[in-house]
């Protein structure tokens, strides 16, 4: 049996089998299933995984199942896919859907794993919580834990947390892509070349993030140690705290953590 079965080859799922396939897996332990040709064609000379236009051949051939389809699309996928499920259950990271519902669509036995990754999963430094349905079992906790390692670290959380782990890692990536540009835009109307500017925020952005995870300091002390006393730092960051840059952090993520509830019914 092939060991895992990709439904949707879009650029989180291409993502997830790279991963793998760089962490030791066969391309042949993995088939990819997908209405559209060009993508599981890709699949195939990108990656030479297995692929398929028939997503319940590809559930039957395999352990376990990975749903990585649309929302709009999930409740179809998984009406095909019911009854096909193999022992190692199926992992879903489809946004807002909920593993009570997964479990009505695929039966009341159903082993799932819900997932909330993110994109720099692209490039390995991703970050997923995981939360087990009310019916999972070991063998499927086992494969989402391996799948998701593959391209960064893994937490696992009761499944009410993950409209808040939506708002912060899972939207993350766009606040800080958003920042980017800011930095990229002020800097450059106070006349640095834009490729300049977007070398230097880029670089730096990397740099303070690869500080927060290796250092083992807290982000308020590295802060602390960046800004002096009267200096230009203090300077910036008396800007952004009197502008209420934490409240509108708060906001923000508040209003992603709604959003998630919503699309989750």
């Amino acid at each position: 049996m092939t060991r895992l079965a990709i439904i949707g080859a879009g650029m989180m799922g291409e993502a997830l089998a790279t991963g793998l396939i760089n962490s030791g897996w066969s391309p042949d332990d993995i088939v990819f299933a997908n209405h559209v040709r060009e993508r599981v064609e890709l699949m195939a000379s990108s990656l030479g995984c297995k692929t398929t236009m028939d997503e319940r051949e590809a559930a039957a051939s395999a352990e376990g199942t990975l749903l990585a389809v649309k929302p709009q699309d999930a409740m179809t996928a998984l009406r095909e896919l019911s009854g096909a499920i193999g022992p190692a259950g199926l992992v879903s990271i489809v946004a807002g859907l909920r593993t009570a519902k997964i479990e009505d669509a695929l039966g009341e036995d159903a082993s799932v794993v819900r997932a909330m990754p993110n994109t720099p999963a692209r490039v390995g430094k991703g970050a997923t919580a995981l939360a087990a349905g009310s019916a999972a079992v070991d063998a499927t906790r086992e494969l989402a834990a391996a799948v998701f390692a593959a391209v960064g670290p893994v937490v696992w959380l009761d499944e009410a947390q993950l409209d808040a782990v939506t708002a912060l890692s899972g939207s993350g990536p766009a606040y800080v892509f958003l920042l980017a540009e800011a930095i990229v835009d002020a800097a450059t109307s106070m006349g640095l070349p834009a490729d300049v500017a977007a070398t230097l925020a880029f670089e730096t952005i990397e740099g303070a993030g690869r500080m927060l995870t290796q250092t083992g300091t807290d982000p308020a002390t590295l802060r602390a140690q960046v800004t002096s006393k009267g200096g230009t730092t203090e300077a910036a960051i008396a800007v952004f705290e009197d502008a209420g840059l934490r409240k509108i952090v708060a906001e923000a993520m508040e209003a992603a953590k709604r959003r998630s509830k919503e699309l989750g019914g």
